[in-house]
């Protein structure tokens, strides 16, 4: 029983105290009541924190888009990540890429120097990938948590001293409002002409303005001990700008190391691709022409001509010249070619052997030996060396 009285009395102490504080809430919005301001340096601490918290906010769902484009996985990642789960691998967009062509230059045929292309291009798509997953992982851990911890930690405890404060603010004024009003009633007590209400009635008023006073002493001293903590709080903002900047330096430098792999990547592949032939084998086994550029090589069978596009249209004069010649050349292979029967020998990636011509034999073919191999080649894998 004395349980339940005393549930009673705090829950009616705490609806008085919740009705007081509205009133005087609503009287200060309407200018009818006197409000306390904070001091020039906590105003400025409240404000820093609050357009610490804006822009951390922005910054950080920002960086999540930059990371992950979807927001079907960004949803995903959310809810996995409330429920204390890890969320599922998933294939990105780079490496799905890849796979395809690698699985199209596997179906056209390696040897090929399409096929051939497209299983080099698919491979440093995959890299990409690669690269691509340990950016967001690195950017995540780095960046992306700290700057959600401070929102979903050091801010919320921030929020919740701020509205403690405010609560203790309007404590006080509405302590300091009820002060003026008994002190209001006390001087019109002592105006009355008759002696014995005035006595009755001074005493009455003397007794709540002491109250009031004692009232507003307690009151003064928890929002001074609140304002303290809130101002102690705040004050960390500074370090937290300090934290995030080395955090900040994280993420920059992963997408430094991000973004030079990725160059590196598709330089080492210009390079690959640059030094493949113009005239290629085709799939159906008919020579023909495409226009891909390498200022750095000099093919066989092939003589560069500018366009008016701005590509480069090859001959096959240094061809006709060397099919035409009773000699032999050195040539550099350009990439891996696999034998496929015993008329023709296997290449390996930039060594140079010796190539010859032989009547009658298909235009798309030349003669290689090294050593005491020999065995047909096809043009399309060979730089003709000065």
């Amino acid at each position: 029983m004395n349980i339940m009285d005393f549930n009673v009395k705090k829950l009616a102490a705490d609806a008085g105290t919740f009705l007081s504080r509205a009133v005087q809430f609503t009287e200060e919005k309407l200018g009818q009541a006197e409000k306390t301001e904070l001091d020039a340096h906590l105003e400025n601490l409240l404000s820093k924190a609050e357009c610490t918290k804006i822009w951390t906010e922005k910054i950080m769902k920002q960086t999540e888009v930059l990371l992950q484009p979807n927001p079907n996985a960004r949803i995903e990642e959310f809810v996995y990540e409330k429920l204390d789960r890890k969320a599922p691998s998933r294939i990105n967009n780079p490496e799905l890429l890849g796979q395809y062509m690698i699985d199209a230059g596997t179906e056209f045929g390696p040897g090929t120097a399409y096929g051939n292309a497209l299983i080099k291009c698919g491979e440093t798509q995959k890299r990409i990938g690669t690269a691509d997953r340990e950016l967001i992982q690195t950017s995540a851990l780095n960046f992306l948590t700290p700057l959600r911890n401070f929102i979903e930690g050091d801010y919320k405890t921030i929020a919740k001293e701020r509205k403690l404060l405010q609560n203790k603010r309007l404590d006080l004024d509405a302590a300091k409002t009820r002060l003026k009003k008994a002190k209001a009633a006390e001087t019109r007590a002592s105006q009355l002409s008759s002696a014995r209400l005035e006595g009755d009635n001074i005493m009455i008023w003397a007794e709540e303005v002491t109250k009031s006073e004692q009232e507003l002493r307690i009151t003064q001293s928890e929002f001074d001990r609140q304002a303290e903590i809130t101002r102690l709080l705040l004050e960390g903002i500074s370090s937290t700008h300090a934290h995030h900047l080395r955090c900040l330096n994280d993420f920059v430098e992963a997408q430094m190391t991000y973004y030079a792999q990725c160059y590196q990547y598709m330089l080492d592949l210009q390079k690959q691709l640059g030094s493949f032939p113009s005239v290629y084998h085709c799939n159906n086994n008919q020579t023909s022409v495409a226009p891909i550029p390498s200022a750095s090589s000099n093919v066989i069978g092939s003589s560069p001509l500018t366009s008016t596009s701005g590509l480069v249209i090859t001959s096959p004069s240094n061809l006709t010249d060397l099919k035409e010649c009773s000699g032999s050349r050195k040539a550099r292979v350009l990439y891996d070619y696999d034998a496929a029967n015993s008329t023709e020998l296997s290449l390996l990636a930039d060594e140079v052997i010796t190539v010859f011509s032989v009547v009658g034999m298909d235009s798309d073919w030349l003669m290689g030996e090294r050593g005491n191999q020999k065995g047909r080649v096809p043009i399309t894998y060979l730089e003709l060396l000065n």
